[in-house]
């Protein structure tokens, strides 16, 4: 016959295997957090802000002033990442490391119609991070005067190393929580894989539904430690089963 599983089966087979579920999640967990913490190398984030205004321009706040300077944005973020700037930073700060790897580093940003870019870099060491995002609007507003007639480069938020750094990766919370839901799925996916696999007849109800035939009668199993009282209650739920999906006289 064909099985189906309804939302009461998959209740039983997760109670059924809950400890196994919960050791699962756990182990999981654990691992996670010993990676976040001992076999990840934490990163930090440094950030600057600048705004780069035309040299021609009498009004800054004209209305197509404005404009324009806004879509000179992105051009703006292309120079930032450039061989030009960062190839000037490397030799600058005198980095161990190629134009291919702080080009990964770095990310330029601007939010919506505005005139403000951000520098973010990424790096192990914070010191580092700090140094680079300065010494590219450094660098920025040094060569940018010389291929674009912009002269007018204001910093409105230097890099600052602060007194206690935080890393922004990994995220050892962020890290152990995910590893336990995957583990409880990992776990429900095995308990799940075991019950479907497993065609053994445990239950009279399991007669019923793989055989298609009722039950007439079972053995019930009594220990020698088991008292008249508990002998009494078996009997009593015997007298009654579940057969066809229909409650009986046994």
């Amino acid at each position: 016959m064909e099985e189906k599983l309804n939302l009461r089966d998959l209740y039983k087979m997760v109670k059924k295997n809950l400890v196994m579920i919960v050791l699962i999640a756990i182990v999981a967990m654990v691992i996670s957090g010993v990676v976040s913490k001992y076999a990840i190398t934490p990163v930090y984030q440094s950030s600057t802000q600048i705004l780069v205004n035309q040299a021609d321009s009498d009004n800054i706040f004209d209305v197509n002033v404005v404009k324009s300077n806004i879509e000179l944005i992105n051009t703006y973020s292309v120079i930032i990442k450039s061989p030009l700037i960062l190839e000037k930073v490397i030799t600058e700060l005198d980095l161990n490391r190629d134009f291919d790897t702080i080009y990964e580093q770095v990310t330029v940003s601007s939010q919506e119609n505005s005139q403000v870019v951000v520098v973010t870099v990424e790096d192990e060491d914070p010191k580092t991070a700090v140094n680079i995002s300065n010494s590219i609007t450094k660098v920025f507003e040094d060569q940018i005067k010389k291929f674009m007639k912009v002269d007018n480069v204001n910093v409105l938020y230097p890099a600052k190393l602060k007194a206690d750094p935080k890393p922004i990766k990994p995220q050892p919370l962020l890290n152990i929580i995910v590893a336990g839901l995957a583990g409880a799925f990992i776990g429900i996916g095995i308990a799940f894989t075991r019950e479907y696999f497993d065609n053994t007849i445990k239950t009279e109800a399991d007669i019923e539904s793989k055989l298609g035939l009722p039950t007439l009668g079972a053995i019930t199993k009594i220990k020698e430690t088991t008292t008249p009282q508990q002998i009494a209650q078996m009997k009593t739920k015997a007298k009654k089963k579940e057969v066809g999906g229909k409650m009986i006289g046994s």
